[in-house]
């Protein structure tokens, strides 16, 4: 019924636009129609009319920028974002969304002028602290992450992503307790998010909690079809606290739950491996080179498992194709360099 409303409103304002071609709300009406029905196309079409009439409107300009943005055309994004800019310095939404780019683009340094000059026009707004913490989080600096993670939630208690960062930043800063009275503050404000669950279950084994976070894996599990991330979790947690035989099933659910995904298929083999299971590990490594056939570090944790196995010729092998796929990892190279010279030595020594 909502959206028969929705269609109705477009019918009627689509006619009013034809009786009053230059009335710029209209414009800026209908987009916001569209906007709502997630038809991003008509958003687009109609923001490039009303440029066509008024091309310094600001809104248009900035809703076209995020258009671009969404479709992850940077440049365009940022040339209306640029045109916007030059309409009205002083708005500093138009400083964080160009912030917002070159955070794309990986530019730290401009990435973080534009987010602080944002500031400077408006500094209360928790969003831009948001976004800068997040910018030293992909720069692992998590000091300062952590620092405006703290300034977002001084300005908003409730920010359930700024909550979510700022856990996922002590758990990197090895901060596991206050990291869990994080994660349990948003699972009160999202008691259905089975992720938070998992990572509430991982700050408890961190903590050496098994019961309790046993409990939260299985929450998560109660609360999701797509399992997969939830028994990787669970099975580390299980590997943790030396359950092997429980992480084993876990793993193995895993695989059953999302075959063609290689992480469960390497953790389990690593566990076999650490268990001295090595044809079981072989087996388990070479099954996920079938689903992810270019992971040079599977390939080196496969040439590990011949190598523990006695077979060195097949280790070397895998070493080698661990080499051709990351050429400039030193520590593949330093890896396969080690087994020829021992490789050599006991040819030599029987020959």
């Amino acid at each position: 019924m909502e959206n028969m409303n929705l269609n109705e409103k477009i019918n009627e304002l689509v006619v009013k636009m034809a009786k009053e071609p230059n009335n710029i709300e209209n414009y800026h009406e209908l987009s916001e129609l569209y906007m709502a029905q997630r038809d991003y196309d008509k958003v687009m079409s109609v923001l490039d009319s009303l440029l066509a009439i008024k091309p310094d409107d600001i809104q248009a300009l900035v809703g076209m920028g995020t258009m671009w943005f969404y479709e992850r055309d940077f440049r365009k994004s940022l040339s209306y974002y640029n045109k916007a800019l030059e309409v009205n310095p002083k708005n500093y939404l138009i400083y964080y969304n160009i912030g917002n780019v070159f955070a794309e683009w990986k530019n730290f340094d401009k990435a973080l002028f534009y987010y602080n000059r944002a500031i400077d026009l408006n500094s209360q707004n928790p969003e831009i602290y948001n976004a800068i913490a997040l910018l030293y989080q992909d720069n692992s600096d998590f000091v300062e992450a952590k620092a405006y993670y703290e300034k977002a939630l001084s300005l908003d208690p409730d920010n359930v992503n700024a909550l979510i960062d700022l856990g996922n930043v002590c758990f990197k800063l090895n901060e596991y307790e206050i990291a869990l009275k994080l994660f349990k503050k948003v699972f009160v404000l999202a008691p259905d998010n089975e992720l938070i669950a998992v990572c509430i279950g991982n700050a408890l084994t961190l903590l050496k909690d098994k019961e309790q976070a046993y409990e939260y894996y299985e929450k998560a599990l109660s609360m999701t079809e797509d399992k997969y991330r939830v028994y990787i979790c669970y099975g580390i947690s299980k590997t943790e606290f030396k359950e092997y035989d429980s992480a084993i099933d876990i793993y193995k659910k895993a695989i059953e739950a999302s075959p063609k995904l290689s992480n469960a298929y390497v953790l389990l083999a690593n566990l076999y491996s650490s268990l001295g299971k090595n044809e079981e590990a072989i087996d388990l490594y070479k099954q996920a080179l079938r689903v992810d056939t270019n992971n040079a570090e599977i390939y080196s944790l496969l040439g590990n498992a011949h190598y523990l196995s006695g077979d060195i010729e097949n280790a070397i092998l895998a070493y080698r194709a661990s080499i051709g796929l990351a050429p400039t990892a030193d520590e593949y190279k330093l890896i396969y360099s080690q087994v020829m010279e021992d490789y050599i030595s006991a040819k030599r020594q029987k020959g």
